[in-house]
């Protein structure tokens, strides 16, 4: 028979074995999808020196990834429009658990841990009414999906967690479209991106628009200050002759800030801002395009341009731990820059898909 002391020393002893965590996983830097030189797709985890820790199969393409805030665990999500993703142990390698949209739902390619890791969160396009959704998962029940909310807008793409909240900040896009017709646009006279801040039990709160005259720069890509600033990067779905700025950066309760480039560069972009992301050390951030092969640098404070960097078919970029930006391309380049210099390059026969996610 247990006794109580005996069931308090087992609680004990529990409580003392130390979790897994990132460690465990040898303490990746980043997560990023890519395709392996035998043409299969993998989701990989990469220290900030270009070292590969791990490449673990994934059925399809991937696009981005969620990590769990606390223990080795991450959600690789299938390309936009799919309609699965796969919790992985990436200690283990094992899948421990896959998601599946209702069947008028589609994922984005993102999603977001809560600040416990008790709960997911994916942005979903809702096939009935090409309205966004955010869904919701329950982590602790095997991800079990618990409910959604609305997203505050349409193509909700990215959704990231304010820092030390349980508040959202989801990128609506605001391009409809339908698996039945691809990724044709079903609404450009009416299109409008928007940024919605949302609490996951009462929806959105705050919902942000840009002037109407850029209500075609679709907001797709997200990244976060320490202290709750928000760099939006975007892609332009209006005219070919027009080449506007592709990031803007907002805080809550205040007008968002477009941080513009010379005409030349935002011409060089080829009208697509792949990924966005700050740099390690916060001062700087930084807008890749595959279509334009460049990465700009913008001061975070100013919002001034401070350059750019040419790297064929670059998207995935993240904070280099040592102070400036890791990039990744689909030519299967890593490298470390600061300031508009690579200071160390990995040539691999990977193709880095779209994003670096930090870890």
């Amino acid at each position: 028979m247990t006794t109580r002391r005996g069931f308090l020393a087992s609680l004990a002893a529990i409580a003392a074995c130390p979790r897994p965590g990132w460690a465990d996983a040898g303490s990746p830097d980043f997560l990023s999808a890519a395709r392996a030189p035998d043409g299969s797709y993998r989701l990989c985890g990469l220290t900030g020196a270009g070292e590969v820790l791990f490449d673990l199969p994934m059925p399809d393409r991937g696009h981005a990834a969620a990590a769990h805030p606390e223990r080795p665990e991450a959600v690789a999500f299938a390309r936009r429009p799919g309609n699965f993703a796969l919790v992985i142990d990436c200690r283990e390698g094992a899948v421990i658990a896959r998601l599946e949209t209702p069947e008028n739902r589609h994922f984005y390619g993102h999603g977001a841990f809560s600040m416990g890791g008790d709960l997911l969160f994916t942005p979903e396009n809702d096939l009935d009414t090409l309205d966004g959704v955010i869904g919701v998962w329950d982590v602790a029940a095997g991800y079990r999906r618990v409910g959604a909310f609305p997203s505050g807008g349409v193509g909700p793409h990215d959704v990231m967690r304010l820092p030390g909240s349980e508040r959202l900040v989801i990128a609506n896009g605001g391009i409809a479209t339908h698996p039945d017709t691809g990724r044709v646009q079903l609404n450009a006279p009416t299109m409008r991106a928007n940024l919605a801040y949302a609490d996951p039990e009462s929806g959105p709160v705050e919902v942000v628009e840009l002037d109407v005259a850029l209500r075609q720069n679709s907001i797709r890509h997200l990244a976060m200050t320490p202290s709750g600033m928000v760099a939006a990067a975007m892609q332009w779905q209006g005219s070919e002759g027009e080449h506007p700025p592709l990031l803007f950066t907002h805080e809550q309760g205040q007008a968002p800030r477009l941080l513009s480039a010379p005409e030349d560069a935002h011409r060089q972009m080829r009208h697509y801002a792949g990924s966005v992301s700050v740099s390690g050390d916060g001062r700087d951030l930084a807008i890749t395009s595959p279509r334009g092969g460049l990465l700009q640098r913008f001061d975070r404070d100013s919002g001034a341009y401070l350059g750019a960097v040419a790297l064929e078919d670059v998207c995935g970029v993240g904070p280099d731990p040592a102070g400036g930006f890791f990039a990744s391309t689909g030519t299967g380049v890593l490298t470390r820059l600061s300031n508009d210099r690579p200071l160390a390059e990995a040539h691999t026969r990977w193709a880095w898909d779209n994003h670096l996610v930090a870890v």
